[in-house]
């Protein structure tokens, strides 16, 4: 008989997904980002199995499970796997408090949206353990030891933005995060009568995890080529774009665009807080027109979806903006939309990209939320 039948949880958490509004790839350039988590989650169901080694674990979504031992850790050729995995051989080097458990989980975050389902994944799941457990782990090493979990099991070189948003993110608030020193500044956001609306492209290119580690080392041969010049850089955050025209004669125009982009885009994410903070709603719309732009051109993220919706909702005074938000290469564009125009601009749009694309739309509303919180518990 299968585990998930007749399951009766101990305890239920809500780990989101999140929204970056702006400073793309900036994260792991050791720079400033803005994000938040929002009300869209995974959820876990936790209880104990009384076992000292075996566990459970079961997707919903991807109506599929798989059993582990806790003695013996070792990556999955299934990728989600590997985001579980990742975290449990983390916690592992942590606490010899862990035994047996079962979970059941289910998603109601779009995969490969640009949501970062994958942090919501990390933390929700070590988030529940140390509860269930009493492990005694502090939030601040949940975000880092999910971080890790991504380098080593998944082999992607994430930045630490997407964990942290989702466990330490406040509703109704974004946060300004210093990547390099993880200070961290909750900016309070109210921009109605507008709305966050996400339309999702519905494509994923499959380039993000490998072009995403190319695009990291583009920028650290930057910094490698600003340093002789300057040595006490030592991310692009140090940098300035005076330091980068100085240098620019000894760098390729790809890896010129690329750190031109990060510092650039480090600036936007100062300039986008201070905006919020004074209700310049239409500066913050600009902003990110001028980051989409960056994404898109620079950097080379972006693609032929991304950008036909960025340049059409421009034709329309109540969006104030837009850009495709998360690693690149597809996911969800978001846009700023006055309460009044989002039926109509949604309508409007998804007809011009079904005759463009031969795709359907799909749009939903994202609100600064919570970050991982218990849900319920015996």
């Amino acid at each position: 008989m299968l585990f998930t039948e007749n399951f009766t949880p101990e305890l239920i958490v809500e780990s989101p997904g999140r929204i970056n509004l702006i400073g793309e790839h900036t994260d792991y350039n050791l720079g400033y980002v803005l994000p938040t988590a929002i009300e869209k989650t995974i959820t876990f169901k936790f209880r104990k199995n009384n076992s000292s080694t075996q566990c459970n674990i079961f997707s919903l979504g991807y109506d599929v499970g798989f059993k582990l031992d806790l003695n013996n850790i070792s990556r999955s050729d299934v990728e989600w796997e590997n985001y579980l995995l990742g975290v449990l051989n983390e916690l592992l080097k942590r606490t010899d408090k862990l035994r047996g458990f079962d979970i059941i989980i289910e998603s109601k975050l779009p995969i490969g949206s640009g949501l970062s389902s994958s942090a919501a994944l990390e933390c929700g799941l070590a988030f529940g353990l140390n509860k269930l457990f009493d492990l005694g782990i502090s939030n601040m090493d949940i975000v880092r030891l999910s971080q890790t979990a991504e380098h080593t099991f998944v082999g992607t070189q994430c930045g630490i933005m997407d964990q942290f948003a989702s466990v330490m993110s406040q509703e109704g608030h974004v946060l300004l995060l210093d990547c390099k020193s993880l200070e961290h500044t909750q900016i309070p956001i109210a921009i109605a009568p507008y709305k966050m609306i996400m339309l999702n492209t519905k494509v994923s290119h499959n380039l993000a995890s490998s072009e995403y580690n190319t695009r990291k080392k583009e920028c650290e041969d930057g910094v490698r080529i600003i340093q002789k010049k300057y040595p006490e850089v030592m991310s692009l955050r140090d940098a300035t774009l005076s330091m980068l025209e100085e240098s620019a004669a000894e760098m390729s125009k790809t890896i010129y665009n690329r750190c031109l982009f990060i510092i650039s885009e480090n600036e936007r994410v100062l300039a986008t807080a201070k905006a919020l903070q004074e209700n310049n709603l239409e500066l913050f719309g600009q902003l990110l027109y001028e980051a989409h732009q960056g994404i898109s051109e620079l950097y080379e993220v972006s693609c032929p979806e991304s950008d036909f919706l960025v340049n059409f909702s421009k034709q329309y005074d109540l969006v104030l903006g837009a850009r495709q938000v998360g690693g690149g290469f597809g996911g969800c564009v978001l846009h700023i939309v006055h309460e009044e125009e989002v039926d109509h601009y949604f309508a409007e749009a998804t007809k011009a990209y079904k005759i463009r694309f031969d795709i359907d739309l799909d749009a939903f509303e994202v609100r600064p939320s919570s970050g991982t919180y218990i849900a319920y518990e015996v």
